[in-house]
C-alpha cells in the first residue's frame, strides 16, 4: 500500500513540473505575440529596410513591446518553474529519505551489541582512503545499526568493537550467525587492545559458529594486498608484529579479528589507545580489508 501511495506522488509530482515546463514555454512563446498585438511571423530585420518610413517605426516600436513583455512575463515563469521543482523535490526528499540506500554506494555498519554497547573510537577514515584510491564508491561515515536487527543485512560489511567483557543475546547471536554464513563480512577488533573483550569475542563466535575454528591469517593472503602491499603488521607501543586471524565458511573469508586492535583512534576524534597496542599501519589494512571483502 505504502508502495502505491508512493509511485502515485511521485508521478503526480512529475505531471506538476511538466504542466509547469509548457505553461513557461507558452508564456515565454505566445503571450508576447498577444500582448504587443505582432506576430512573430512579422517582418525580418532585413525586410524591414524596405518598409516606408512610418512602417519601420511601427515594426521598432513593436520590437521593443515584444522585448518588454518577455522581461516582464519570463522572470514570473523562472520562478514558477523554480518553485514547482524545488516543492517536487522536497516531496520526493520526504517520501524517499536521505537514510534509504544509495544505488551503487557501499555502506558499513557500525554494530550496536549486547543490548546498548558499541564505539565511537574505530575511526571510519579507511572508507574515504578506499574510495580515493579505487573505483569503489562508499558512504564516508558509518551507519549504526543493531545485531539483532533486520538492517543488518543491508550492509555488505559491518564492525564490531569494543572494551570489556560481553554476552550476546541469542536474538543477536542467531542474526549474526545468519548474517555471515548469507555472504555478509565481519571485521572485528579488540578496542584498545581489551584482553576482556578479545575472550568474549572469542566465547561468542564459538558458540554461534559452532565448529568454524578461527585461524590467523599468513601475510601471503590475498588479504594483505588487494590495495596496499603489506609486508608485517607493526605495533604502535612495541618493536613487535601483529597478526590477523580469520573465519572461513565454506571456503570464502567472512570474518577478520584483530586482538591487537585495528580501530585507528589517532584517526578518531577524541580517541587514543592509552592502554593497548593497536597495530599502527591499521588505516591501509582496512582498507585491504573491506576491500577484500567486497570483490571476493
Amino acid at each position: 500500500m505504502k508502495t502505491k501511495i508512493q509511485n502515485r506522488l511521485v508521478n503526480a509530482a512529475r505531471l506538476w513540473i511538466a504542466a509547469a515546463r509548457r505553461r513557461f514555454s507558452f508564456q515565454r512563446e505566445l503571450l508576447p505575440t498577444v500582448a504587443c498585438g505582432v506576430r512573430e511571423d512579422g517582418p525580418r530585420s532585413s525586410d524591414a529596410r524596405r518598409l516606408p518610413v512610418f512602417a519601420r517605426l511601427a515594426y521598432a516600436k513593436g520590437k521593443r513591446r515584444r522585448a518588454a513583455a518577455i522581461q516582464r512575463l519570463a522572470p514570473r515563469s523562472v520562478r514558477l518553474v523554480f518553485a514547482t521543482t524545488m516543492f517536487a523535490a522536497l516531496a520526493l526528499a520526504f517520501i524517499f529519505p536521505a537514510s534509504a540506500d544509495k544505488q551503487g554506494v557501499v555502506q558499513c555498519a557500525n554494530v550496536i551489541y549486547a543490548g546498548n554497547k558499541t564505539s565511537k573510537c574505530f575511526a571510519d577514515a579507511f572508507l574515504t582512503t578506499l574510495q580515493q584510491k579505487t573505483t569503489i564508491v562508499t558512504e564516508r561515515r558509518f551507519k549504526p545499526v543493531k545485531l539483532d536487527a533486520k538492517e543488518l543485512f543491508d550492509f555488505p560489511f559491518i564492525v564490531m568493537t569494543g572494551e570489556g567483557d560481553f554476552r550476546l543475546p541469542q536474538p543477536e547471536r542467531d542474526n549474526l550467525a545468519k548474517y555471515l554464513k548469507g555472504g555478509g563480512f565481519l571485521l572485528a577488533s579488540a578496542g584498545c587492545s581489551s584482553k576482556e573483550w578479545d575472550e568474549a569475542f572469542r566465547r561468542e563466535l564459538r558458540t554461534l559458529l559452532a565448529g568454524a575454528e578461527m585461524k590467523q591469517l599468513p601475510l601471503t593472503h590475498p588479504v594483505f594486498r588487494t590495495v596496499f602491499q603489506i609486508e608485517k603488521l607493526d605495533l604502535a607501543k612495541s618493536s613487535g608484529t601483529a597478526s590477523l586471524e580469520g573465519i572461513e565458511l565454506n571456503g570464502k573469508l567472512v570474518c577478520v579479528y584483530s586482538r591487537h586492535g585495528l580501530n585507528d583512534t589517532h584517526n578518531a576524534t577524541g580517541c587514543c589507545c592509552c592502554g593497548g597496542n593497536e597495530i599502527r599501519n591499521s588505516l591501509e589494512m582496512n582498507v585491504n580489508i573491506v576491500a577484500y571483502a567486497l570483490l571476493h
